[in-house]
C-alpha cells in the first residue's frame, strides 16, 4: 500500500488508530493513561514554549501523519510545524520540525530504532524527542544543519530547540505523565 492509499484506507475506518510501515497497515495499541497524559504534557509545554517565544509554530497533538516515504508514514505523539497558516483539512504535517514520541515498554524498541531513522530522512525535521515516563527522562536528538545527530538526556533543566529558537523546560515534560 502507498501512503495515499493508507490515508484514505484510514479515513473509512471507523475507530483505531494505524501507521504504514513499508507498505503494511500496523494497527496501533491503545493506551494507558500514563502514556496519554504524558503526550498532552509534551503538547502543553511545546505550546508554552512556542508562546513565549512568540514564535509562528503552531504544536499538534497525535493524529497526524508524517510522512516519512511513499511506503511509510508515522504519527507521532505531538509535533511542531513552523510558518505559514494552517490549513484545517489537513492530515499530513508538511514540514514538521519537531516530532516527539512517548515511549512504553512495548514501543520502545521502535521509538528508539526504526522512527529514530525515519524521522531524521525527513529533510524538515530537526528535533525529535523520546519521552520515557517510567524512567523520568527525555532523550532529545537534534540534527544541525550539517546533518550532524547530537543527542543528551535529560531529567531536569531545559531543551533548546533551535530552530526554532525556543527552550522547553524538562519537567513540565514529565511530571504530567505520572499517574
Amino acid at each position: 500500500m502507498t501512503v495515499p492509499e493508507f490515508l484514505t484506507w484510514a479515513a473509512a475506518q471507523p475507530d483505531g488508530r494505524y501507521e504504514l510501515v513499508r507498505g503494511e497497515v500496523v494497527a496501533m495499541a491503545p493506551e494507558r493513561a500514563q502514556q496519554n497524559l504524558a503526550k498532552l504534557a509534551a503538547a502543553r509545554a511545546l505550546g508554552d514554549a512556542v508562546g513565549r517565544a512568540g514564535l509562528p509554530c503552531t504544536v499538534f497533538t497525535d493524529g497526524m501523519t508524517v510522512v516519512i516515504d511513499s511506503e511509510t508514514s508515522r504519527e507521532p505523539d505531538a509535533a511542531v510545524q513552523c510558518g505559514g497558516a494552517v490549513d484545517p483539512e489537513a492530515t499530513i504535517l508538511q514540514a514538521p520540525l519537531i516530532v516527539v514520541e512517548v515511549s512504553s515498554p512495548s514501543t520502545e524498541r521502535g521509538d528508539t530504532g526504526d522512527k529514530l531513522v525515519e524521522y531524521f530522512s525527513v529533510p524538515s525535521i530537526r528535533h525529535y524527542l523520546i519521552i520515557k515516563p517510567e524512567k523520568s527522562v527525555v532523550i532529545h536528538h537534534a540534527r544541525n544543519e550539517a546533518g550532524e545527530t547530537a543527542t543528551r538526556i535529560l531529567s531536569t533543566g531545559e531543551l533548546v530547540l533551535d530552530p526554532p529558537g525556543m527552550t522547553v523546560a524538562v519537567r513540565p515534560l514529565l511530571t504530567s505523565g505520572k499517574v
